[in-house]
């Protein structure tokens, strides 16, 4: 069984890795895909998001990552995904998400499936992880290693 898991991931953080290497042993095959939208402006270009992502997952074999600017319904249709999935971390989460599952459905993308985050993951936001880099505060809570020394370098953080 195939899965597309979607999302900006900008930037990847802990919480998206957990998400991703607990689909990985649940799925066949779990495609990542990095999925850009045009009203947003990001720190990270697309592939380097997707090189992050690459990064941090060398050791799952069944997980592909690609970046897609299209819609996720056409994207499920041409890799003959069997599911969306997606991550939630709380009530807002899933009223974010419960929408645009629907909104797949209608589109006819498959059914959309969601996997609780890690309770001690909950609080790890990519929006929180850009506040603290910012200000130079310690990323290593939210970021995987490789990301870290990206998101400190684009912020040209001393350490």
């Amino acid at each position: 069984m195939k899965v597309v898991l979607p999302g900006s991931f900008h930037p990847p953080t802990i919480g998206h890795i957990d998400v991703i290497r607990r689909a990985a042993a649940l799925f066949d095959e779990v495609l990542v895909a990095v999925m850009v939208n045009a009203r947003k402006t990001y720190l990270f270009s697309a592939e380097e998001r997707v090189e992050m992502l690459r990064e941090c997952l060398t050791d799952l074999p069944n997980v592909r990552v690609l970046a897609d600017s299209g819609l996720t319904a056409d994207l499920c249709r041409r890799e003959g995904a069997d599911a969306i999935l997606h991550g939630l971390r709380d009530a807002n989460d899933y009223a974010y998400e419960a929408p645009l599952a629907q909104a797949n459905k209608a589109l006819g993308a498959p059914e959309t499936l969601f996997l609780p985050a890690d309770p001690a993951l909950s609080h790890v936001s990519s929006t929180i992880a850009l506040d603290v880099a910012r200000h130079h505060g310690p990323i290593e809570a939210f970021l995987p290693g490789p990301v870290c020394e990206r998101v400190r370098r684009a912020f040209a953080d001393p350490k």
